[in-house]
């Protein structure tokens, strides 16, 4: 059903015959831009989708969601239509949390499980430690961000993108401060776990507590780098990713 469908909330690398499908979530503040070079690096036979979330870029206009039910229900509303092959996804920060919610409400209430799941930089959902940052002003939302060393945090010194991105920023924020620890529920897929060594949100592990949601296999890796390692990292990530997908 895949072929020529669109959708508003995922930006598409298309390919010709793909035999499988990861959909990027980017983290709090994140935008698609985040993924682009992603797109057509993890081979011929691989779509890459990338969500969009309301609030930043095409989506400017539209209101920011600010709970993570939603987000999640919304997300995955949307991928139904590109389930003709395998799905894998990869989350990082926010977006592994939220990629957790999409795996489990497909399988739950879809009947259909996720090929892979790839979390990055985030607790697992019964160890996650909810920010307040999102209860403070401007200042200690920037505080924040430049604490986890966005790389966009440099949009914040220019007054005018400052507005722009700082709604996107706090709603997001707010998705992480409302996100509560709760009883590990197990997806039925593998699951690999991705985090930077020097990292100041969470560490090995951490991440190694996803293996209690993990019933279909388990894997870890720790590259070289802080919470955004995936950057500095890219060629790296991208290898294993495909290592992975084969």
């Amino acid at each position: 059903m895949a072929v020529g469908t669109e959708s508003t909330w995922f930006r598409r690398y298309p390919v010709t015959r793909p035999r499988a499908r990861l959909l990027c979530l980017p983290h709090a503040g994140g935008s698609a831009s985040f993924f682009h070079p992603w797109g057509h690096a993890l081979g011929a036979d691989v779509e890459v989708l990338v969500a969009r979330y309301p609030g930043r870029l095409e989506r400017i206009a539209e209101p920011c969601v600010e709970h993570m039910e939603p987000l999640a229900e919304a997300v995955t509303q949307e991928i139904l239509p590109f389930l003709d092959v395998p799905l894998m996804v990869f989350g990082h920060s926010m977006g592994a949390s939220l990629a957790y919610e999409v795996g489990l409400r497909l399988e739950k209430e879809h009947g259909t499980a996720l090929a892979r799941l790839f979390v990055s930089a985030r607790r697992p959902p019964h160890k996650v430690v909810p920010s307040q940052a999102y209860l403070g002003g401007d200042d200690a939302l920037i505080a924040e961000v430049r604490r986890l060393g966005g790389t966009d945090s440099s949009l914040l010194d220019d007054p005018d993108m400052r507005e722009l991105v700082l709604p996107a920023i706090r709603a997001d924020f707010r998705i992480v401060g409302t996100y509560e620890p709760r009883p590990p529920v197990a997806l039925g897929c593998p699951i690999v776990a991705y985090a930077g060594d020097s990292d100041p949100a969470v560490n090995m592990t951490d991440m190694r507590a996803w293996r209690d949601v993990a019933t279909g296999g388990f894997a870890a890796r720790e590259f070289h780098g802080g919470h955004f390692y995936l950057t500095g990292q890219r060629p790296a990530l991208l290898r294993d990713l495909a290592a992975r997908m084969a």
